[in-house]
């Protein structure tokens, strides 16, 4: 036994909840946004301005999503470079025969391929042929058994969420809202599990809503600690930046998930905010705008008349209501002393 752990150790082989849903998934994630959802936006700028060759630029670089995702999977699990880049073959298999839950099939059979190609590498003398054929054999054969069952089970714990958002959209918009958005503010990647489940429509409305009130909800709330550079950083970076001082003292998450609940059914029930981007999208927030980004090329794809409500709606529930409800519960937080002067100091 102590000679595995050695063997393990020495290539860098960690079975850890850390390792696999939180640096795994959040590369997964950065993979797509490199990918499908760059090429989402470059296809939709050449559509709307009548420019074929960046069509053509945006439908490439969407068709690389697999390999994206699973080259940053494996960067993630720090793999040496033959295994590294034999993964993009696995990668595109997996993704391919999940389907369209593709997404997370991707991320287990790329850490099953990665974990041992890693422990062939180097191992003999024919390296550049062992390795990249542990690699590829290991990850292609997983993915044709298990990538369809992972891929058909990730698609329907989506479609459940989306049909009863639809069915309960006050009850359902609240609970998206809530969840997806402590996910984005804790260290796992709410976009790689919005994208994972296909989350779209009204319950992708609910998700970004969620994620927005968590970014804007800090950045604001924070405002008396951090000025602008804290405004900036976590409006459009990452409320992951607070994670810290929730640790130290969680009563300052309070008013952020207070905020998402309500955005939630205001997105879902009055402005009936749809999120029909890429579903990756949905757990942006507003991180470089990607989350209103994908809102509107959502619009676009589903031929909507884009209309003074619709941007109304995005402006209130993704900006000035999370701005304004988290600024008011701090404020009242910290009359009532749950959050004191100094508890949302960032180091920056």
């Amino acid at each position: 036994m102590q000679k595995f752990k050695a063997f393990l150790k020495r290539k860098d082989i960690e079975f850890s909840f850390k390792r696999y849903f939180i640096d795994a998934l959040g590369a997964m994630a950065q993979g797509l946004f490199a990918s499908l959802l760059i090429g989402t936006i470059i296809s939709t700028i050449g559509q709307q301005f009548g420019i074929e060759s960046l069509v053509t630029v945006g439908t490439y670089a969407k068709g690389a999503q697999g390999a994206a995702m699973a080259v940053a999977i494996g960067y993630a699990l720090k793999c040496p470079p033959l295994v590294l880049f034999s993964l993009t073959s696995v990668g595109v298999a997996a993704n391919e025969l999940g389907g369209a839950g593709g997404a997370f099939a991707v991320l287990i059979i790329t850490i099953i391929a990665s974990e041992l190609g890693k422990a062939v590498s180097k191992e003999t003398k024919l390296d550049i042929i062992v390795t990249p054929i542990v690699t590829i054999c290991s990850g292609i054969l997983s993915a044709m058994v298990i990538a369809e069952p992972i891929g058909v089970a990730a698609k329907s714990l989506g479609e459940l969420i989306m049909y009863a958002t639809t069915l309960h959209p006050f009850l359902m918009g609240i609970i998206v809202s809530v969840v997806v958005g402590i996910a984005l503010t804790l260290p796992i990647s709410s976009a790689a599990i919005c994208a994972g489940l296909s989350l779209t429509g009204l319950a992708g409305g609910a998700a970004l809503a969620g994620c927005c009130a968590q970014m804007v909800g800090f950045a604001v709330m924070s405002f008396r600690e951090n000025k602008w550079g804290g405004l900036l950083a976590q409006g459009l970076g990452t409320s992951m930046l607070q994670m810290g001082n929730i640790v130290k003292n969680p009563k300052i998450w309070a008013a952020p998930i207070l905020t998402s609940a309500i955005v939630g059914p205001v997105s879902t029930c009055i402005f009936k905010m749809e999120m029909n981007g890429a579903p990756v999208s949905s757990g942006m927030g507003t991180c470089g705008l990607v989350g209103q980004i994908g809102t509107y090329t959502g619009w676009v794809s589903d031929g909507i008349s884009i209309g003074a409500f619709q941007w109304l709606g995005m402006l209130l529930v993704h900006f000035v209501l999370p701005a304004i409800l988290c600024w008011a519960l701090g404020l009242f937080f910290r009359k009532i002393g749950w959050i004191k002067d100094g508890d949302l100091k960032l180091d920056l």
